[in-house]
C-alpha cells in the first residue's frame, strides 16, 4: 500500500512552544533579548542553526560560525531535556493516523530535525510506534529539500515511490515532494512564512480530520 510521509515540526506536532522557549533561554544567556513568540514561530523549520541565526538577525546581530556552533550545542542540550514540556500533536492527528493505518497505508517521518531528537519527541508523545521509519537531517548524507532524502525515507519504511504522498507545512516540504515527483498535501497550521495557499501543494487541509479524504482523492487521481 502507499506510503504517507510526514514532516514533523509544524505538521505532526506543534513544537513551537518548546523550540521558542529554548531559543529565548539561550539568547538571554548571551545577553540578547528574547524574540516574540509569533515572530520566532515562522523562523522554525530549517533546523536549529538557521533558527539561531534568524533570531540574532532579527536583532541586527550576526555571530561568527564558531559562536553559532557553541550556541547550537547549548541549545540541543537544553531542548533535549525539555523536548515535550509543551509540544503536542496537532488536533485530530491520532484519529487521522488510525484511519490511514486501517486503510493499510505505511506511515513515515521525514524531518530536518536531528533523528535522535525526532525519535525522542515522538517517543515522549507515544507516537513513534506508528511510523515505519523516522528519518532526520543526519539519517542520510542529505536533507530536505533534496528529494533523495524523501526517496530514501520511503525506502527505509519499506515502501516505494508509486502512490507515495508527502504531508508538510512549508515550501521546503512542497519543493522536496515536487522534486521527487510525489504528490504533496500541505497543512495550513504550520510554521511557514509563505501563505499556505501559495505553497503550491496538491491539496491544502486545515485540520487532520480532512487528511484521509485528501489522501483518497490524490490516490484516485493518480491511479
Amino acid at each position: 500500500m502507499p506510503t504517507i510521509v510526514f514532516d514533523l515540526d509544524g505538521t505532526l506536532v506543534d513544537t513551537a512552544p518548546d523550540l521558542v522557549d529554548t531559543l529565548n533561554v539561550i539568547l538571554q544567556r548571551h545577553g540578547v533579548a528574547a524574540v516574540a513568540f509569533d515572530d520566532a514561530r515562522v523562523m522554525i523549520g530549517a533546523g536549529v542553526k538557521p533558527l539561531l541565526a534568524r533570531a540574532l538577525a532579527s536583532h541586527g546581530l550576526q555571530f561568527p560560525p564558531a559562536e553559532i556552533d557553541r550556541l547550537f550545542a547549548e541549545y540541543l542540550e537544553l531542548y533535549a531535556a525539555h523536548i515535550a514540556d509543551r509540544s503536542r500533536a496537532f488536533p485530530g492527528l491520532e484519529g487521522a493516523l488510525d484511519a490511514l493505518a486501517a486503510q493499510g497505508h505505511t506511515l513515515a517521518v521525514c524531518t530536518n530535525k536531528l533523528e535522535w531528537l525526532a525519535v525522542r519527541l515522538l517517543d515522549a508523545l507515544k507516537l513513534a510506534p506508528r511510523f515505519a521509519a523516522i528519518c532526520g537531517q543526519d539519517t542520510f548524507p542529505m536533507r530536505k529539500p533534496d528529494p533523495e532524502m524523501l526517496r530514501l525515507t520511503i525506502a527505509k519504511a519499506g515502501g516505494d515511490l508509486a502512490g507515495a504522498i508527502m504531508v508538510g507545512d512549508s515550501m521546503t516540504d512542497v519543493a522536496t515532494a515536487k522534486a521527487a515527483r510525489i504528490p504533496v498535501i500541505a497543512v495550513d497550521f504550520g510554521y511557514t512564512e509563505t501563505p499556505p495557499d501559495q505553497l503550491g501543494a496538491d491539496r491544502l487541509i486545515g485540520h487532520f480530520d480532512a487528511l484521509p479524504q485528501a489522501v483518497r482523492e490524490i490516490l484516485a487521481v493518480s491511479r
